[in-house]
This record gives C-alpha cells, sequence and structure tokens, in this order.
C-alpha cells in the first residue's frame, strides 16, 4: 500500500501505518496453523525447523476475496462521503510512545472532486478540489495555495503530494481501483477472524502485508467498507502503530453544487502551491552569526 505507507510523509496532513508482526501471523497460509486455548500440542515436524517467528508470504484466498469485495465496494460508488479518525505514534523521551489524533472529514465525488476538512492535534486545514482548481488552505492563518486541477482525483492526489507534500492516509480508499493496492501489490494475507467491536457494526478482520509494511484492516461483514486500518512499518526501529477508524458512511448521497468550493478559502492570502518544508530559511544577518540552536524542551 504505497499511498497508506506514506502516512508521514504529508506537510499539511498526517499519516498512517506499516511493518512486520510476525508473532501475530499464523504459520501457514490460513487460520488454524496456531496452537491455541484447548487445542492439542503440534506434532513435531521432521526436517530442519523454520526461524522462530518465520511464516510464508502467502495470499489466503479467504482474506483475497474480502480485499476484492471492498475494493469493488469502493471503486463502484460514484460519491462517498466518510470520517476518518487518525492516531499516529510518536516517540516520547520516556520511551512509551504518544499519540496525535485528527479528525477528517472527507467528500469525495469521481472523477475529479474532492473536499477534505482536518481538524485535531496541529493546525487545521481544508483542501478542495472542483474539478478545475486545487487549494489548500490553512484556515488559522487565513492562507491559501491555488492551483490548476488534473481531470482525475487520483492524478490531483497525486500532484497534491508531488508539490506541496499534501498527503491524505486514506488516500488509497479514494483512487480508481483500490485492487491495485489491497489486493495486486501485496505479498501476504490472511484472514484474523470476525470483529463486532469496531463501528458498531459486525467485521472480518484481515491482515496484509509486503516487503515493507503490515497492516490489520477491519472490513464490514455485510457492507464490505472498511471501518479501520491499523499498521507498523517493517523498517521503523520503533515499531509505532497508527490507527485510523472509518465512519459516518454515505455512497452515491446527492451533493450540493457547492460542495467542493469555499468562498472563504477563495478569499484567503495567496501563497504559493508547493511544499514549505523546501521553503529555504533566510540567511543569518551580517555579524549576527549562525542562529542559536532553540532550547531542550523540559
Amino acid at each position: 500500500m504505497k499511498r497508506i505507507r506514506s502516512w508521514a510523509a504529508g506537510a499539511a496532513v498526517l499519516l498512517l501505518l506499516g511493518g512486520a508482526a510476525q508473532s501475530q501471523a499464523p504459520a501457514g497460509p490460513g487460520p488454524g496453523h496456531g496452537q491455541g486455548p484447548g487445542q492439542p500440542a503440534a506434532k513435531a515436524q521432521k526436517g530442519p525447523r523454520k526461524p522462530a517467528g518465520a511464516f510464508e508470504m502467502t495470499m489466503q484466498p479467504q482474506a483475497v476475496e474480502l480485499l476484492k469485495a471492498t475494493s469493488a465496494k469502493l471503486a463502484a460508488a460514484k460519491t462517498m462521503a466518510f470520517v476518518a479518525t487518525v492516531g499516529i505514534e510518536a516517540p516520547s523521551r520516556l520511551g512509551p510512545p504518544i499519540v496525535y489524533s485528527s479528525r477528517y472529514e472527507v467528500t469525495f465525488a469521481r472523477p475529479d472532486r474532492l473536499r477534505v476538512i482536518r481538524t485535531g492535534d496541529g493546525p487545521a486545514s481544508e483542501f478542495y478540489d472542483d474539478g478545475k482548481v486545487m487549494m489548500a488552505y490553512a484556515p488559522a492563518e487565513d492562507l491559501v495555495a491555488v492551483t490548476d486541477a488534473p481531470p482525475t482525483v487520483d492524478a490531483a492526489l497525486k500532484k497534491a503530494f508531488d508539490t506541496a507534500a499534501i498527503y491524505f492516509p486514506f488516500t488509497d480508499l479514494l483512487v480508481s481501483d483500490p485492487a491495485k493496492v489491497l489486493v495486486d501489490s501485496g505479498k501476504m494475507a490472511f484472514v484474523i477472524g470476525p470483529s463486532t467491536v469496531v463501528g458498531g457494526v459486525p467485521t472480518d478482520m484481515v491482515a496484509w502485508a509486503d516487503d515493507d509494511v503490515f497492516l490489520q484492516i477491519w472490513i464490514g461483514r455485510d457492507d464490505k467498507l472498511p471501518r479501520r486500518i491499523r499498521a507498523v512499518y517493517r523498517q521503523d526501529p520503533n515499531q509505532l502503530r497508527n490507527d485510523m477508524e472509518l465512519g459516518n458512511w454515505v455512497l452515491d448521497g446527492a451533493l450540493p453544487a457547492d460542495t467542493f468550493t469555499s468562498a472563504k478559502a477563495k478569499a484567503g492570502k495567496p501563497i504559493a502551491f508547493g511544499n514549505p518544508a523546501l521553503t529555504a530559511a533566510p540567511p543569518p544577518a551580517k555579524g549576527k552569526g549562525a542562529p542559536k540552536s532553540p532550547s531542550k524542551p523540559q
């Protein structure tokens, strides 16, 4: 999941999950390979033993069918609205991670319109794409960056990331063919089992991994909509966990004509549509020397 793997890459928005969770994976391609409570001990295997924690990277058919079903449901929707609540872990000085949370209100219409309103920890932001122009708006500062919009949301999301480092953790759910990410690029997937906790609906839990990231995905049993995605990056030395809950789903609902624009954003103070992290800092004033390093937080 290349886009979901990039959660942390967003400058104006936050990211998501990934990693290896071998201790959670069954030894074989399906459930029933582990030893649960009340099960007899597994018979000793002949021949060389696999290293502890090793597992076979296969795509279990039952898991693939669930991933195909949710991909098809998303791809078929002409319009979508949902709320994504994202929690991203970051290292703390004490060792255990702390969590930063964001809430995204998402409205989407194929092929070329998108609105994302972000609130939560950190600065709020708004993103609009009406099929003609894209606007990234910072309401607290009343700053707006405007650029031409490509003809599809797929291309608009790529342009926003490549040009301005704007990234949304649910990007893979909006593309025209989610199966390319959820199914075709996977190296391992298996069904974990049922759950009745997430989103207040029955779900099926699926584990998914490739060479870079491990995901746990909760898929609605009846509606096949993704309800939660949790991930850890394989190369992350801290094995930080990131979590996204998805709710308030409305598919193929009617949307007002002005959904994907904002008069307030249009009237904001214009800035370049670019990556703020790449803006060069001004050189120090003559005779002042290099700026002092910021003091260490208490």
